[in-house]
């Protein structure tokens, strides 16, 4: 059974920081795309970014220029590294792996920002 489990949510002021993890108990690469999507309260759940095996990556256009997707591979492990975070980010962040017929979640993580 595939495992995703994100850590590095928090509380953060507006403008500030963070960096969410995910890390996947099988060989990243073995995915063909990996992600991040996000859950507000009463709101569907959407993508944020994603990360092919190739490299490729995709961004919603409401974080493009403050949010990265990146990897790292002896860990196993896709990060979301979030910057000038805003109030309309305080949502439920949840790691995705997909590959041929079949799709996983990692458990969410609470991302809050507020003043």
């Amino acid at each position: 059974q595939v495992q995703l489990v994100e850590s590095g949510g928090g509380l953060v002021q507006p403008g500030g920081s963070l960096r969410l993890s995910c890390a996947a108990s099988r060989n990243i690469f073995t995915f063909n795309v990996m992600g991040w999507y996000r859950q507000a309260p009463e709101k569907q759940r959407e993508l944020v970014a994603t990360l092919t095996s190739g490299g490729s990556t995709n961004y919603a256009d409401s974080v493009k220029g403050r949010f990265t997707i990146i990897r790292e591979r002896a860990k196993n492990t896709v990060y979301l590294q979030m910057n000038s975070l805003k109030p309309e980010d305080t949502a439920v962040y949840y790691c995705n792996g997909k590959s041929v017929g079949k799709n996983f979640w990692g458990q969410g993580t609470q991302v809050t920002v507020s003043s």
